[in-house]
């Protein structure tokens, strides 16, 4: 490829909060500086953390103007000097936490930075980043498959395998059918674990035991799933629940635990934890922030492994990104929404 000097590259950029504050924009292209790449990218997917950053509902609001969207995947198309990891025609991934390559979460999380919230994301035709910020993707893997990965596939990963350890024979909880969610009964097919899914829809009950879900609860008509979750149980509980739910649901998914069981908080809970004694039942809570580059590879090398694809509801093209934002507010989908260039 020539040099991207002079070049442009369509993105949109939110200039302020709302669905209104979405541009399309030709941004100026450089070349990528030593260590860095230039890709050219093929799919971004949407998340519901993006939804709440365009809509100023996010906990950590950003620093406008961005660019958002924080999954994607795409081709090297340049390299800057001493790039040494990937080569021109690579198919790669940028992964969801810039610097964070292996190990767990910190609490200082130095020198991390998220795209499409701390740094710009990944709804621009041509992206620039580090070498080392970004994963292979298999060759069974389209670009909009892959796309899906980064942000709620690690999350999932992160919960279940880094922090969970789960093991075959053992129980999972999601809560609804959100990309963590999906992904979750996913990995616990993939584990040899059970799982049981807590929805309101019918048509989405069918769609999660279509992708692995053991037992899957109608919440519409069974208010104290918790109790229904104790039953199909024995009335140990489960060992992990995927808590995607925050204060509406924490209590229901505590008592639904086993003893010495694992809660993983996705995302900001709100309101204060319910006055049961978390100690004397063993029940531990972890926060759960996305992942590495290494859970990312781990993930990414399981799918591959057993032949699991990204569960993907509908495809946008990057003209109608506005209309996928739309789609993903209505919250009728299943699966992942995803917009290619």
């Amino acid at each position: 490829m020539q040099s991207s000097n002079g070049r442009t590259a369509k993105a949109y950029v939110l200039e302020r909060l709302g669905f209104d504050g979405l541009e399309q924009k030709l941004l100026s292209l450089t070349a990528p500086p030593p260590k860095h790449l230039l890709i050219r990218m093929r799919a971004v997917a949407l998340n519901y953390r993006d939804l709440k950053i365009v809509k100023g509902l996010y906990a950590r609001p950003p620093k406008l103007p961005l660019i958002p969207l924080s999954d994607g995947a795409g081709e090297v198309v340049e390299t800057g000097t001493d790039v040494t990891a990937v080569q021109i025609g690579s198919r790669v991934m940028p992964i969801y936490m810039q610097g964070w390559y292996t190990g767990p979460q910190t609490r200082e999380r130095l020198g991390w930075l998220s795209r499409g919230g701390d740094i710009d994301g990944t709804a621009v035709e041509y992206l620039v980043c580090h070498e080392n910020d970004v994963v292979r993707i298999p060759d069974s893997m389209t670009y909009e498959q892959a796309a899906c990965l980064p942000c709620a596939g690690v999350t999932a990963w992160h919960a279940l395998i880094s922090v969970g350890r789960l093991q075959a024979g053992q129980s999972v909880l999601v809560l609804g059918s959100g990309g963590v969610s999906n992904f979750a009964i996913q990995i616990a097919r993939i584990r040899g674990a059970s799982s049981i899914a807590i929805t309101r829809s019918a048509l989405k009950a069918d769609g999660l035991r279509k992708i692995g879900a053991t037992n899957v609860v109608d919440a519409s008509n069974l208010p104290g799933w918790d109790y229904e979750v104790l039953a199909l149980t024995g009335g140990k509980g489960v060992d992990h629940v995927v808590e995607v739910g925050g204060r509406e649901t924490i209590e229901r998914s505590i008592n639904a635990t086993s003893a010495g069981g694992q809660v993983h908080i996705i995302g900001d809970l709100s309101g204060a934890f319910p006055p049961k004694d978390l100690d004397a039942q063993a029940i531990s809570i972890k926060s759960i922030t996305v992942g590495s580059k290494e859970m990312h590879e781990d993930l990414t090398h399981e799918f591959e492994r057993s032949g699991a694809k990204p569960i993907i509801d509908r495809v946008f093209p990057f003209s109608q990104l506005a209309e996928a934002f739309n789609y993903l507010d209505k919250g009728t989908h299943f699966g992942k929404i995803v917009v290619t260039f």
